[in-house]
């Protein structure tokens, strides 16, 4: 790639509901970020939530949970004009590259994945669908079709990348130079945890704060949060590190000098949970408060959303389009066309 070219990115999410702030930690901060860096395409993943829901309840949910999520990147400060924004189940050809790549990769390969079994386990399915089995497959697909050369991913996914680069060196040495080996941009960015301590921050866990909660949401939110098990008393030194309080502290509050204080006094039996709950509510909602200031505009904007994923699919298909061309004419496969 010649110095100074936009390299093209895909990542996205599944439409599961509203995000939250683990979401904006892991995720959505950076996208803001890499879309004026690069040439960013955004999936809205529908499809792959079939591989655990397939039910047609879930199915029915999704429309909403799709226009939720939109609403939410376009809060957090997504630009539709410097991005993509598409919906994974409005793009054909994404079957078509999905059928060819399942010819190209072992089921022990995928087998190996530590991660195929952990998402069984929390969707509790005794047995392993094959769709779910397949799910880095369908992953290469999605990455591979715009052809993105960049993938941006937390540690725990990078061997599913390196399954689409396998495919692609498998593909390329079979028929000849069309896909990049994508590299992976992992995320150092630690996990947010929940606002109840050990897990990570989850809609389905009910311990999530999300990005359009409103300001009596989040403060509700906060005063429920988990500090120092230990510490009955605000006047018994408490412990700091690992304390979800002063973590969303670390990462939302600007003002370091007002952090750096309740720290001391929070060692010292100095200040008590109220103090520091009531000031990390009021950063987070300063913090929230363009989020959602920018929700409102655009929700109260009738058939905004609908009319970014018509563009942003029109622009993916054409993407799509041009790589299936490609692909069929490396395969010989344009006969009868």
């Amino acid at each position: 790639m010649a110095e100074g070219t936009k390299r093209r990115i895909l990542t996205g999410d599944r439409p599961t509901g509203r995000l939250h702030l683990g979401h904006w930690v892991g995720s959505l901060a950076n996208r803001v970020r890499l879309q004026h860096e690069h040439d960013c395409f955004f999936i809205i993943a529908d499809v792959h939530t079939l591989t655990t829901r397939p039910e047609k309840e879930a199915i029915a949910e999704l429309p909403d949970n799709i226009r939720e999520m939109v609403l939410d990147y376009l809060a957090a400060g997504i630009d539709p004009e410097r991005c993509t924004i598409f919906v994974q189940s409005a793009i054909p050809e994404t079957a078509e590259l999905n059928l060819i790549f399942e010819m190209l990769v072992s089921l022990p390969r995928l087998e190996r994945l530590p991660s195929i079994k952990e998402m069984a386990e929390a969707a509790h399915l005794e047995v392993l669908p094959f769709g779910l089995v397949g799910y880095p497959v369908l992953q290469a697909a999605d990455i591979l079709l715009p052809r993105a050369d960049l993938v941006p991913v937390g540690r725990d996914n990078v061997p599913h990348v390196e399954v689409t680069r396998e495919i692609a060196r498998r593909f390329n040495s079979l028929y000849g130079a069309v896909f990049p080996e994508p590299d992976v941009l992992v995320s150092e960015t630690p996990v947010l945890p929940g606002i109840y301590g050990e897990q990570k921050m989850s809609k389905s866990l009910d311990n999530a704060i999300f990005l359009s909660d409103s300001a009596q949401e989040v403060e509700q939110r906060v005063r429920q949060m988990y500090t120092d098990p230990k510490r009955v008393r605000a006047d018994i030194p408490g412990t700091v590190e690992g304390n979800p309080v002063f973590v969303y502290h670390d990462v939302f509050n600007p003002d370091r000098e007002e952090v750096e204080d309740l720290k001391q006094r929070y060692r010292r039996g100095k200040v008590g949970d109220v103090e520091v709950k009531q000031k990390l509510a009021r950063a987070l909602n300063a913090f929230l408060a363009p989020i959602r200031e920018r929700r409102s505009q655009y929700a109260s904007r009738h058939g905004v959303v609908e009319e970014i994923l018509v563009e942003g699919n029109r622009r993916m298909r054409a993407a799509a389009g041009e790589t299936m061309l490609r692909v069929r004419e490396a395969m010989g496969m344009t006969y009868f066309r």
